[in-house]
């Protein structure tokens, strides 16, 4: 049973991290795991469909990324607008904190922003002098990893084909892959989960088990429900995928529609109970995403992938390469 953070750690050389998304969507390369032989597969993820039965079902994450990253008006601090409470207060990440610490006052866009409270995580409540959509004219906030600002290009590229419902603060990147042709020949539908910092925030604790995600918002629509529970096997798009399935309230085995919210945390030796299959990428080193895709698959044959996977070059990240779990 491995459950110290140590236990999660590859090495990575920074080369490797993408930076661009590849010209064409489905040209990324595509690592194919089959847990049953422990054998470790290299193809391209065009070939996605020869691996899709006509009664299985791909379940994707259609939530959309929103403008939430802002910099003040003389580009001394970074804000990342997580979660509006009242009309003129928002809850936000910044940078650097020591700026902002209780009291401060920060300019966006001419309206003036005070911290009312710091929060025991390192979240601020700020507090503007009028109302203001602060989203509007915002950025899309890309990974720290990725070392550039965002550009026109990712306003698409770092949005699935398939976002359509705003409130994520990171795209769900395993569904990047996909173009429209692609999708329009696979048996496919929909769930949301708006991705929030909780996914993203690192692991502090040496035991992951007192590691607590952040509660993050998800539906289940009554068409989506039909489906997944008829189908032979379902192929979940992306851990945020995962972790809806897996939070899901059920009735007699079956899912059933509905919203709510999620705080869980899937690590070995847990089991991932229903989902048959997992279209990932590549995810950071000692992070919860990659002890969830261990749960999946075990930790000892993922990390042999990932050793594979540098040493092939394949690309790591967001807009990098995946692996296909079966």
């Amino acid at each position: 049973m491995s459950l110290r953070l140590g236990d999660y750690d590859y090495e990575l050389p920074e080369a490797l991290i993408a930076q661009r998304p590849l010209e064409s969507r489905d040209a990324s390369r595509m690592m194919v795991l089959d847990r049953e032989s422990q054998k470790i597969e290299h193809r391209m993820f065009s070939a996605l469909p020869s691996f899709i039965r006509p009664e299985d079902l791909i379940v994707l994450n259609d939530t959309r990324v929103v403008n939430a990253r802002r910099f003040s008006d003389d580009r001394a601090v970074e804000f990342l607008f997580l979660e509006q409470i009242e009309p003129r207060c928002w809850r936000c990440l910044v940078r650097p904190g020591r700026k902002m610490r209780r009291g401060a006052t920060s300019v966006v866009n001419g309206v003036r922003l005070v911290v009312e409270e710091v929060c025991e995580n390192g979240d601020r409540i700020v507090v503007a002098d009028r109302e203001i959509d602060l989203l509007d004219a915002g950025e899309l906030p890309l990974p720290p990893y990725i070392r550039r600002a965002s550009d026109v290009a990712d306003r698409e590229r770092y949005q699935t084909i398939y976002a359509t419902v705003p409130g994520a603060l990171a795209a769900p990147t395993a569904g990047l892959h996909f173009t429209t042709d692609l999708l329009a020949c696979l048996p496919h539908t929909f769930v949301t989960l708006h991705v929030g910092t909780g996914t993203f925030r690192p692991v502090q604790t040496e035991d992951v088990t007192q590691h607590r995600m952040h509660a993050e918002r998800f539906s289940i629509s009554p068409a989506a429900a039909e489906r997944i529970n008829v189908a032979a096997r379902v192929i979940a798009v992306g851990t945020t995928t995962v972790r809806v399935l897996e939070s899901a309230t059920r009735e007699n085995g079956q899912i059933i529609a509905q919203e709510g919210t999620t705080d869980i945390f899937i690590h070995p030796p847990q089991t991932i109970r229903h989902v048959d299959a997992l279209l990932t990428n590549f995810h950071l080193p000692r992070s919860t995403l990659l002890m969830l895709v261990s749960a999946f698959a075990g930790r000892e044959f993922v990390l042999r992938a990932y050793r594979e996977a540098v040493r092939q070059q394949y690309r790591f990240y967001s807009y990098g390469d995946c692996m296909l779990i079966l």
